[in-house]
């Protein structure tokens, strides 16, 4: 942001509630400098003179400080930095990628077989899966048998898959959660 622009925005809130220049309400404040200087304790005009001077904002930094503390800082460039490390570190966070299976407690072996395949490509690609029995009916009555069906297809993906969390009832659901081998 120019000079001019945050000279127009002198007065006003910004858009993320920081408090600076006319709207500090303070009489007296504790005043740091942009360039680490500090000018002590010294009244709202005072400051906020020391701002208009430079050409800079002066930013409430810390509010429920004794007196509170006021930063004089070129506040549109101090914005941009943030937005630019909020958007480095955004690039740098990896993705989780869930995948689900779902299983019957009535399922066939062959069947079995055909999901575990699956299941391991996901894991080889790094993918985390979700494994789920659906409870139909009188099977919510036994609950085990779910937990039976995912107890056979664990042994099947030790080799590929760490398990993160045990066969359990989850509602109308049996849940096993399981991630990659860290290479």
């Amino acid at each position: 942001m120019s000079k001019q622009q945050s000279k127009d925005n002198r007065g006003r809130k910004s858009s993320d509630d920081t408090i600076m220049n006319e709207d500090i309400r303070d009489r007296e404040l504790r005043v740091l400098g942009d360039d680490g200087e500090q000018f002590g304790i010294i009244s709202r005009d005072e400051a906020l003179k020391i701002a208009e001077d430079k050409g800079l904002d002066l930013v409430l930094v810390s509010p429920d400080a004794k007196p509170p503390v006021a930063k004089v800082m070129d506040y549109g460039k101090h914005k941009y930095e943030l937005e630019k490390k909020k958007k480095e570190a955004r690039k740098n966070q990896k993705i989780i990628d869930v995948k689900e299976v779902k299983f019957s407690c009535k399922i066939a072996e062959n069947d079995i077989a055909y999901k575990v395949k699956h299941t391991r490509e996901f894991l080889e690609e790094g993918k985390h899966v979700k494994l789920r029995v659906f409870l139909r009916g009188r099977e919510m009555a036994n609950p085990e048998w779910g937990i039976d069906v995912l107890n056979r297809v664990w042994p099947m993906l030790q080799d590929v898959g760490n398990l993160e969390q045990e066969a359990k009832r989850d509602g109308r659901y049996v849940n096993m959660y399981i991630t990659p081998i860290k290479k």
